[in-house]
């Protein structure tokens, strides 16, 4: 498994929005705005890819100085436990301790919160709703 950051509007891209439209918002029946997609150029984008199809992907956004943001975690239901959540977490923590930041945060939807809960990120905060779904703010010191 190769993990790499990708660049926005490339073919890499393309495979990662599709993905996340999958497995994110189309069983809620939503979608992504323009808009939505035309901000994340700023963004760290992280994909995994065995040859050129793509295993998982995530995406890091600057907060401020010292903080990142982990989104749109996605891995297709086939491949949750071998193994590229992880790889894909490794990853983004270490993007983010070479780019100087020292805490993680993310909204994590309830049903994933044990997964990030294995790599040490903690529960702060009551339950909220986001995008029609039950959500907890997790971070972690790196």
């Amino acid at each position: 498994m190769a993990l790499k950051i990708i660049d926005h509007g490339t073919k890499e891209y393309k495979q990662m929005v599709n993905l996340r439209y999958n497995i994110l918002r189309k069983p809620l029946g939503l979608s992504f705005t323009e808009d939505e997609l035309e901000k994340e150029k700023n963004e760290v984008l992280i994909g995994a890819f065995e040859e050129d199809q793509m295993l998982g992907c995530c995406m890091l956004v600057r907060m401020d100085d010292k903080t990142m943001r982990l989104r749109q975690m996605a891995v297709p239901n086939n491949l949750q436990g071998k193994g590229v959540g992880h790889a894909l977490m490794n990853f983004a923590e270490n993007i983010s301790r070479d780019l100087g930041y020292k805490k993680i945060t993310m909204h994590a939807r309830k049903n994933t919160v044990g997964f990030y809960e294995k790599f040490g990120y903690k529960i702060c905060g009551d339950e909220f709703v986001e995008i029609t779904v039950p959500h907890l703010k997790m971070e972690k010191d790196l």
